[in-house]
């Protein structure tokens, strides 16, 4: 694939973007090759893009031309770049200026977001099935949400009728832009409990706020200092059985590429064999890779005998 065929590409999906989050180009994927460096996001007015290592200058210079061209000819008032590889170097505006204040749209909910962020910006596209997934499942739930960010899984829980909602993230900045973002969406948080807790060493407190009908578990690949996908998803699934209500379902997502389906199906199996492996969700077709097992992974597990939606 040359320029003119990312040109093309991006063009014909930016023609179906509305004001929700949307990815124009998924490089990360492996199917396209020579371009796994590249995502372009669409965010309402704002194109977003990211490059997740170094590339040659003259692809760079050609790459600025045709976002350059996007922005004078498309909808877009601003053009932002992250260099990912560079680990502390914030985003920069290429083209326009960024409001004060910005926010990712889906489903017709809304996430505060940091587009200058050198790293994430605050919401995860990709987990939209999921969060989707939550809000048809949460009603009359009380909720479990580890590793909870900025709390997108309890927005659509509580929006949907939850009962209660408890985040856990050691992160007190995030749970401080998750309980913005209820606010931002009118939704109260009367019934919303943040814990700034590390989750391996706060069992108890977390136990004591229970027992859950739903329980998200949704960690990074690799938190230094806190969490490794290899070494402490299993420390997480054996704590279930302590957790769950009677009747229990179970989100468990990872999206390590190191780590398969089986993998996690395998901890349950071992830790927790009372919660019955369901299904996995699909992913985005605008995330697709060409190796699903080292992409977004969302398994449902259920404890318990009632419907799921």
């Amino acid at each position: 694939m040359n320029i003119n065929d990312l040109e093309t590409l991006i063009l014909q999906n930016e023609k179906t973007s509305t004001n929700e989050f949307k990815r124009l180009f998924h490089g990360r994927g492996g199917c396209y090759e020579n371009w796994e460096f590249l995502t372009v996001d669409s965010i309402d007015t704002v194109l977003y893009i990211v490059y997740f290592s170094k590339i040659e200058e003259d692809l760079e210079s050609k790459l600025l031309e045709l976002f350059s061209k996007f922005f004078d000819t498309l909808k877009y008032s601003c053009v932002i770049l992250q260099k990912r590889y560079l680990l502390k170097e914030q985003s920069t505006v290429l083209f326009g200026d960024l409001p004060d204040d910005y926010y990712a749209i889906e489903s017709s909910l809304k996430y505060k977001l940091n587009l200058l962020s050198s790293r994430n910006m605050g919401f995860f596209a990709d987990m939209k099935n999921g969060r989707e997934f939550i809000r048809l499942n949460a009603n009359d739930k009380k909720v479990l949400n580890l590793f909870s960010y900025t709390c997108s899984f309890s927005i659509c829980a509580i929006s949907a009728g939850a009962k209660a909602v408890v985040n856990v993230d050691m992160s007190k900045g995030a749970l401080t832009t998750g309980r913005a973002n209820h606010h931002l969406n009118n939704i109260s948080t009367k019934e919303v409990k943040f814990m700034p807790y590390n989750i391996l060493k706060s069992w108890n407190r977390i136990k004591k706020a229970g027992p859950y009908d739903l329980i998200i578990i949704d960690p990074p690949t690799f938190q230094k200092g806190s969490f490794v996908v290899t070494n402490d998803y299993d420390k997480i699934i054996k704590k279930l059985p302590t957790l769950a209500s009677d009747n229990c379902l179970v989100l468990s997502s990872t999206n390590s590429p190191d780590v398969d389906s089986n993998y996690i199906k395998d901890i349950f199996k071992n830790h927790a064999n009372e919660f019955k492996y369901i299904k996995r969700l699909e992913n985005l077709e605008t995330f697709s890779c060409i190796d699903e097992e080292k992409s977004l992974k969302n398994l449902i597990f259920q404890k318990g005998t009632y419907e799921v939606n």
